[in-house]
């Protein structure tokens, strides 16, 4: 009976991926057979059933796996920032007078994050590189996060999570995604138990929007508001930021598990116009690294499409 069960289920995935048995099947599943043969953990592990039909079956079937597998997840390993510049954006997240005894966080793109500076007053400092609700994986994303003591205990070690997935290079983007929708839905990723902060007041931060992957200047405010939504507040997005609105991560999460929610409230232009002068040694390093990252600090926002 399993191996009925398992015939039909094999037969099934060939013809969803119009694989046809025939001899050129039968020579490619001699080759994957072959790799299999000779690294195991290249191929993965062939399920090898009763007779040579099954077994032609499921080889093919792994090589497809892995080939859809390599398309999904390519693009997964991040370019490195120099640390000293990646240090200074971190940082530039939060308030001034929180800075000097915030841990900071640093991108290995090959390990993931690691501490760079052990603080002391509870926050922390990352740049983000993946949106893990997205389902894809893009080089440029870089937004500066700074956590205070709720969130860097409950939300950041999620995001951090997140990255060091990603830079295993074990997961594709939907693989990861799943993984942290199913975390949140078992209850092993939970929301922050009460009000907190997250400070993005660096004078740039590079995202994905209904325009592409743009490079915005505002910076803002970002409390904790797990399962509320825009009409909960009142709120809605306006140019520049400046009416109080839900960050969310629907409808990848419904609102019962939304617990990555943020009530977003931007600074004001006095306060902007402040930050930005007070960041201009960054954006100028910032705008040497990478030209989409040169920001026209002379409006609410500069978009630089991918």
């Amino acid at each position: 009976m399993d191996h009925l069960i398992l015939m039909s289920c094999l037969e099934r995935k060939l013809f969803e991926t119009s694989v046809r048995i025939s001899s050129h099947s039968l020579s490619l599943a001699g080759r994957c057979y072959y790799l299999y043969s000779k690294s195991p953990d290249m191929v993965g592990q062939i399920m090898i059933a009763k007779n040579g039909r099954s077994l032609l079956v499921a080889i093919c079937i792994t090589f497809i796996s892995l080939q859809n597998f390599a398309q999904e997840s390519a693009g997964w390993q991040l370019e490195q920032m120099p640390d000293s510049l990646e240090f200074q954006y971190a940082l530039s997240s939060l308030p001034p007078h929180l800075r000097e005894n915030a841990t900071v966080y640093l991108l290995d793109p090959k390990k993931g994050y690691y501490v760079a500076r052990k603080g002391t007053n509870g926050f922390c400092a990352y740049v983000n590189r993946t949106e893990w609700e997205r389902g894809e994986f893009v080089q440029d994303i870089y937004a500066p996060l700074g956590f205070d003591s709720l969130g860097s205990k409950t939300l950041l070690p999620i995001f951090l999570e997140v990255g060091n997935m990603r830079a295993s290079g074990k997961y594709s983007p939907q693989q990861l995604q799943d993984i942290v929708v199913q975390r949140v839905k078992d209850g092993t990723y939970k929301a922050p138990p009460r009000a907190g902060i997250c400070y993005m007041l660096s004078p740039l931060f590079r995202t994905r929007t209904d325009q592409g992957i743009v490079s915005i200047v505002m910076p803002h405010y970002m409390i904790y508001a797990p399962f509320t939504e825009d009409s909960d507040i009142g709120g809605g997005w306006v140019t520049g930021g400046h009416q109080p609105f839900v960050a969310s991560t629907g409808p990848v999460l419904d609102k019962a598990h939304s617990i990555f929610n943020y009530i977003i409230i931007a600074a004001g232009e006095t306060e902007k116009a402040k930050i930005i002068e007070e960041n201009k040694d960054l954006l100028e390093k910032l705008g040497a690294y990478k030209s989409f990252l040169k920001a026209e600090t002379s409006t609410a926002e500069h978009h630089h499409n991918n």
